[in-house]
């Protein structure tokens, strides 16, 4: 008997959610990548996905019309929230309104 995964347990995001935000990413920033391809731990900002600033406050403008929560410039953990499509996910799991 082969033992479950961990993986998706331990963390909020789910598969589904990972895959709908890799989707707006790619739709939001025209990108040429389909959003299966994006690793769920790959860094988005720079090296990796290499989004650049304007990406992340687009990004940041698509989730929270999309989902109803508040993302700011301000905020002390953006660079956490915006490290991956993974971080991204469990930011958006753990506070979405919509």
């Amino acid at each position: 008997m082969s033992e479950p995964s961990t993986q998706a347990s331990s963390s909020p995001a789910n598969a589904a959610l990972l895959l709908e935000v890799a989707e707006l990413v790619v739709t939001a920033l025209n990108l040429e990548v389909a959003a299966a391809d994006i690793q769920p731990d790959e860094p988005l900002y720079g090296d990796g996905l290499g989004l650049d600033s304007i990406d992340i406050l687009e990004i940041a403008l698509v989730v929270s019309k999309h989902y109803g929560l508040q993302l700011r410039a301000d905020q002390e953990d953006n660079h956490a929230i915006f490290h991956s499509l993974r971080s991204l996910s469990n930011h958006i799991a753990a506070r979405r309104t919509q």
